[in-house]
């Protein structure tokens, strides 16, 4: 089954989920729980995104980056610089629910296995991160990339991508 066709159930289920931990402590990145299909039902952070905030994550360079492989077409105009390496995500809030927007962003991996795209949330089973020019390998557990809040908040922005 595609991770745009998921079931029903799969999506009440994360609605159900995401509810009740309205008011928790981010959730560590070794914790993270992906569904079947690679998602993550809960938000990372207990607190709703903010999109925003998810827009400057995504185009900031310094940040989410994401503007270096993907292209959306409302930042053309104020974002140089679109990659071509990974899709277009003109409207994918029609075609993904935020389950599934959470996993790709916290482990695209877990979907999509010969993906370039990194893992944003995640801390250690890495096979490539070094120390800085020495050829030595980094020690785990290392930061992630992103903070839980903000793949809330970059969640947050790809849900208002609707065609």
């Amino acid at each position: 089954m595609s991770v745009i066709a998921r079931p029903l159930t799969a999506t009440l289920g994360a609605l159900a989920m995401s509810v009740s931990i309205a008011s928790a402590d981010p959730v560590a990145p070794g914790d993270v729980v992906y569904d079947e299909y690679g998602g993550v039902a809960v938000s990372l952070s207990g607190e709703p995104g903010d999109a925003v905030v998810g827009r400057e994550v995504f185009s900031s360079r310094s940040q989410g980056n994401c503007i270096s492989c993907h292209t959306i077409s409302e930042m053309l105009e104020d974002v140089q610089w679109h990659g071509t390496i990974g899709p277009s995500l003109d409207g994918v809030g029609d075609r993904w629910i935020e389950a599934d927007l959470r996993g790709v962003i916290a482990n695209a991996k877990n979907i999509y296995p010969d993906t370039m795209m990194p893992a944003f949330y995640k801390s250690s089973g890495f096979i490539r991160p070094g120390v800085r020019f020495t050829m030595q390998p980094a020690q785990e557990p290392l930061p992630p990339i992103l903070t839980a809040q903000q793949i809330e908040d970059l969640v947050a922005y790809l849900m208002t991508l609707t065609e």
